[in-house]
């Protein structure tokens, strides 16, 4: 075997007599009070095999990562919560119906101002028409309106 020519290399004899091997010493069966009755897992778990660099082979089962606990379920939505809910989806339906109502009754009263004025310019009318009628009632007064004529600051009539 050729050794390297550098002093900080060491050669592989060197290495393999300083390697320390441990072997794993076997625990003492656990003496149980009751017997144990064999039990079938529900699935048979599967087996692994990992090849190591120097050629071993090392067979086991595989190892199951922790599984995180359940999230606690929900609780149930109270009633009120749901009424409450449905109360806003049926106001939201209607928001159209509310819209054209309100626009109704500006509508209406709208047209029953216009009656109103129209009542107002009719009435006042009559009473005019009333007044400034020249149909003779007999017992009034009757002016005759001659055209005056002023000259120099004097009245003629």
């Amino acid at each position: 075997m050729n050794e390297p020519t550098l002093p900080h290399h060491r050669s592989a004899v060197r290495d393999a007599a300083a390697v320390e091997i441990h072997h794993p010493t076997p625990l003492a069966p656990v003496q149980h009070a009751a017997p144990l009755v064999p039990v079938q897992p529900g699935s048979i778990p599967a087996v692994a095999s990992v090849v190591l660099p120097d050629g071993r082979v090392v067979t086991g089962y595989a190892i199951e990562p922790a599984k995180p606990e359940p999230v606690a379920t929900k609780p149930a939505v109270s009633r009120t919560a749901v009424n409450i809910a449905l109360g806003g989806i049926g106001f939201g339906a209607v928001c159209g119906g509310l819209v054209l109502l309100t626009t109704f009754i500006a509508a209406l009263a709208a047209l029953v101002h216009q009656l109103i004025i129209l009542a107002a310019v009719i009435f006042g009318g009559w009473i005019a028409v009333q007044v400034f009628s020249a149909s003779g009632h007999g017992g009034g007064n009757t002016f005759h309106i001659r055209k005056a004529v002023i000259k120099r600051n004097h009245f003629h009539g």
